[in-house]
């Protein structure tokens, strides 16, 4: 399906960000798009020793965040239809999550373990429909996740204490931003979306929006989601 732009398909839509994040909003922002942020109140899943694979929990926690927001939505202006985005992102690597570091010398001992490795990036991602004419009830209607491989340099002790220390954003899946002055050094290669790194897959997300916000003509069909 073609990449279309978004800002006339969600016309009629009030269009919010379950998300609080500041890098969120500022690759939505490159869409074109109109849209609100209202941070959720969900409490994020904490990863547990076995379960869920990483894809499924960024998932759940995308879902909740998103559902939480529409529900508060629902209640205070039923009459709109709302268009809610929620998303959450977390590190993995060889099967271990690593989510946001509880303090500085959480974040140095991850940081320390990516050094010169691998790991995955997954962003999940939820999109929830919910009011407007006749009061629709909440709808989730896409839910996916995005992967992108990070491989960070070999770090001296020196530039990973930099980064904890010095005042970089840390507090974030990994103890790193992609985006952020610290991440863009010590990443040597990225497979994948480097926006999803960043915690939103901005070209996943219009080409979903797109597959369920577009009629289908004739002979179209819905791609099934991965």
């Amino acid at each position: 399906m073609a990449l279309k732009p978004l800002a006339p398909l969600l016309r009629g839509y009030h269009v919010v960000l379950a998300s609080a994040s500041p890098r969120r909003r500022e690759i939505l922002d490159l869409a074109g798009v109109v849209f609100d942020v209202i941070p959720s109140h969900f409490s994020e899943v904490p990863p547990p020793e076995h379960m869920l694979r990483p894809q499924d929990l960024v998932i759940a926690n995308a879902k909740g965040k998103a559902l939480d927001v529409g529900m508060r939505l629902s209640q205070a202006d039923p009459e709109t239809q709302h268009l809610i985005i929620g998303a959450d992102t977390i590190v993995a690597m060889e099967g271990q999550i690593m989510g946001k570091p509880c303090d500085r010398e959480d974040a140095l001992r991850m940081l320390t373990r990516l050094n010169g490795r691998e790991h995955s990036v997954i962003t999940g991602v939820a999109i929830i429909l919910t009011g407007g004419a006749g009061t629709r009830d909440t709808e989730v209607v896409v839910v996916f996740h995005e992967e992108t491989l990070v491989t960070f340099s070999k770090l001296s002790d020196e530039l990973v204490q930099e980064h904890v220390e010095g005042g970089e954003p840390w507090d974030k899946a990994g103890g790193y931003g992609l985006q952020a002055r610290g991440g863009a050094i010590m990443a040597e290669a990225v497979r994948g979306d480097p926006l999803n790194a960043a915690g939103l897959p901005l070209n996943r997300l219009c080409r979903e929006l797109g597959r369920r916000l577009l009629p289908l003509g004739p002979g179209q069909e819905v791609e099934s989601q991965t």
